[in-house]
């Protein structure tokens, strides 16, 4: 559909509300990279400071040339079998530079979870790659590539959620008409187990694909779907808690897109939040794809302390509404952005409108209202569906993607695909705060080996201290696509008062998160918080 100039007017018409209505918020803007060639549909950030993008690989040529080249030769393409481009690129964060690499199955929709040793677990997608796995093993010298068995799950996973286990597997939950779930690695009968849990949240809308899953400090799984939650023991299959449904009762999956994470975690991790925002009311999908009435999405945000012997649901209002929202753990320890999505409509293609140009910082600590949101500055790039957003190392938040269409489309279109990457900065990162600015002193390895419950010591200069304790954090890069971000975890580790080393260096020692269910194992990046302001992370291994 050609934009009119009435609706050209209306978009211009909203930055400028929102523009106004954020200035003197927080947040810095930058673009990175014109375009990558390809849209960020999945993003995931590896231990070497590199993120994997990838998009689906059956919807016609992407932007970017395979190198040498190398073609892919599918015969089960729907679109071109014979394709000499790209559909995925590992971008280099310190370089700002990237390549293209060869993914050869389909990975529309698909999910992904990072394995303890740092390799890249990647699974199911559509058509040929509905039951591959694809392992991503990081390199410094740029010739790694994605390894592909297309036929490594039980069954076909679309639309599934990972979730990284205390033992180091991964767990693969549900996908289109898959009520069950597996393992990867595969257990020794390579069984599924089913779960009807799935089946009965289901609705002609199929609003709980990409259900939203958090691993527990109680080691069971918290399983929403729809616009119900339980807490399953998968060892057992067994449901062991079943909460109360969200109040409203409208969807927040697929394709209502709201979002989730599970609030920071504070040592020793006995007690745990998890936090819904946004989706778009029932019936949305229908209004949209049949009617062409795009209804304003969901405004509200419940809460829910999943401990609790009798937990129940606290609502809140978001500033503005939001569906495809993704949500990311600031490495303070004291906010959530909630950035990306539309104002109005749904998921799907050319269901999404009213882009929401402007983040927000939810700060779970600040009493219950409005002083808990604080809105941002804006972007100018609308990010609507198939966008994404990544914490990276140096604090800032990776953005990308958006392409509400079946192929690339960049003219005649209301919104545009969008190839751009770009950076958003929160306040934190202002030079006005470079006095508290922690730096961590230089480990000698890649990364900081850490046992689980020992103590250990994080050297860093800073220029002054804050009245505050000195906050160490530990973050799990997540996997993101669809509005959520699978296995993202933060904990705020337990630590003694910095001390001292002479001059500007000081001393801080940690515990490590006493177990693996607290922190399942692998690659965290560790920060030092110095009056709520982060240093650049570290790398941290923990097994």
């Amino acid at each position: 559909m050609k934009p009119t100039y009435a609706s050209t007017l209306l978009l211009v018409l909203f930055f400028l509300h929102h523009a106004a209505v954020v200035s003197g918020s927080g947040g810095r803007w930058s673009l990175l990279q014109q375009s990558v060639g390809v849209s960020a549909m999945h993003m995931q950030l590896l231990r070497n400071d590199r993120v994997i993008i990838f998009d689906r690989t059956d919807f016609g040529p992407s932007n970017l040339s395979l190198p040498d080249g190398k073609c892919r030769d599918d015969p089960n393409d729907q679109a071109l079998p014979h394709d000499c481009t790209a559909h995925s690129v590992e971008y280099d964060v310190a370089s700002n530079s990237y390549r293209p690499l060869t993914v050869l199955t389909d990975t529309w929709c698909s999910s992904g979870t990072v394995a303890p040793d740092g390799l890249l677990i990647q699974t199911g997608g559509f058509n040929d790659g509905d039951r591959a796995v694809r392992v991503f093993q990081p390199c410094s010298d740029r010739t790694c590539d994605w390894a592909e068995n297309p036929t490594a799950l039980a069954v076909r996973r679309w639309y599934a959620t990972n979730q990284i286990l205390p033992d180091g597997r991964a767990i693969i939950v549900g996908g289109r008409r898959q009520f069950n779930y597996e393992f990867y690695p595969k257990n020794s009968a390579g069984l599924i187990f089913t779960l009807p849990f799935l089946l009965q949240t289901k609705d002609p809308e199929e609003n709980n694909l990409y259900p939203f899953i958090h691993l527990n400090v109680d080691g069971n799984l918290f399983v929403f779907s729809n616009n119900r939650a339980i807490l399953l023991d998968y060892k057992s299959n067994k449901i062991v808690k079943t909460f109360p449904a969200i109040p409203g009762g409208d969807p927040r999956n697929y394709p209502s897109s709201g979002s989730s994470v599970l609030l920071p975690l504070w040592a020793p991790a006995v007690a745990a939040e998890v936090l819904v925002c946004g989706g778009s009311p029932k019936g949305a999908y229908n209004l949209a794809s049949v009617n062409g009435t795009f209804v304003k999405a969901l405004s509200t945000c419940g809460r829910i302390r999943i401990t609790d012997a009798s937990p129940a649901w606290e609502m809140e209002m978001m500033p503005a509404a939001r569906v495809m929202g993704d949500m990311v753990l600031l490495p303070t320890g004291a906010d959530v952005l909630i950035i990306n999505g539309a104002g109005a409509g749904t998921a799907g293609w050319e269901l999404g409108r009213q882009p929401a140009l402007a983040p927000v910082l939810y700060r779970p600590g600040e009493p219950a209202g409005p002083a808990r949101f604080a809105l941002q500055n804006p972007s100018s790039v609308p990010r609507l569906y198939h966008s994404t957003a990544v914490l990276l190392r140096d604090g800032r938040v990776l953005v990308g993607g958006s392409n509400p269409h079946v192929g690339y489309k960049f003219v005649g279109v209301q919104f545009p695909t969008d190839l751009r990457l770009e950076a958003f900065s929160p306040d934190y990162l202002l030079p006005s705060y470079s006095a508290h600015r922690p730096q961590i002193v230089s480990q000698d390895s890649p990364a900081l080996e850490l046992r689980y419950g020992e103590d250990f010591t994080v050297r860093f200069t800073a220029a002054s201290l804050g009245s505050k304790q000195v906050r160490v954090t530990m973050v799990a890069p997540a996997f993101t696509t669809h509005s959520f971000s699978m296995n993202q975890r933060l904990l705020i580790l337990e630590s003694e008062a910095a001390t001292s080393a002479g001059g500007s260096s000081y001393d801080v020692t940690s515990t490590a998160p006493s177990t693996a269910t607290a922190a399942p194992p692998g690659y965290y990046m560790l920060f030092v918080v110095n009056a709520g302001i982060p240093s650049e992370g570290a790398w941290v291994h923990i097994h």
